[in-house]
């Protein structure tokens, strides 16, 4: 059990290598001047050994930017609705830190700065939207009320996170943002709880 628990210890540590330098040549360099090879080679692994890690080029930059939120909804508690289990999971994030934060400005800066990035972030979130959609159509009461359920959860998240990666590369300290990311996702859920203009006269 140790030895199970040192060897992945050890994979996360090479794969958080991998990801740092590719992060670094990106931002110095710019995301197409860079190869995989290059990548490989600064990062001290085999070209296999990174695509054992990230299959794609792209996955070095999108990885962790979407949280698999159809799996939060189907995986919650039982008699737990699937906004609360959304809102649990997102509050939990404030408190504790969402992933790597120290990588995050960087990614958010590399996926604006290059067009094949941005089309696949918007590919994942399409994908992100469908599953969703999926994991909330029997209590949603139906497919068409699925999907616009789905539309208005992602788009609140990501607006959401949005906020919280700009404050950061503003230079909020992390305490700071993840105190104001806790308020955003509040305020988030009950919009999406109440509707919009629900809890206005």
């Amino acid at each position: 059990m140790m030895m199970a628990g040192l060897r992945e210890r050890k994979k996360e540590e090479t794969r958080r290598r991998i990801a740092g330098v590719a992060l670094e040549l990106f931002a110095r360099r710019g995301y197409d001047a860079v190869t995989v090879g290059e990548i490989a080679e600064a990062a001290g692994v085999a070209k296999v050994t990174l695509f054992n890690y990230f299959p794609t080029k792209d996955c070095l930059v999108l990885d962790g930017i979407h949280d698999d939120i159809a799996s939060i909804v189907t995986r919650r508690r039982p008699g737990q609705a699937p906004l609360d289990a959304l809102r649990e999971h997102y509050l939990a994030t404030a408190a504790h830190g969402p992933g790597d934060v120290g990588r995050m400005p960087a990614q958010v800066r590399i996926i604006a700065a290059t067009p094949v990035l941005m089309a696949g972030l918007h590919q994942a979130s399409m994908g992100q939207r469908h599953e969703l959609a999926a994991a909330l159509r029997d209590s949603a009461g139906g497919e068409t009320a699925a999907r616009l359920m789905a539309a208005q959860i992602t788009a609140a998240i990501t607006t959401v996170q949005e906020a919280f990666f700009q404050r950061l590369a503003s230079g909020t300290p992390l305490e700071e943002a993840s105190r104001l990311f806790a308020g955003d996702v509040e305020f988030a859920f009950d919009q999406l709880r109440d509707g919009i203009g629900g809890n206005r006269s």
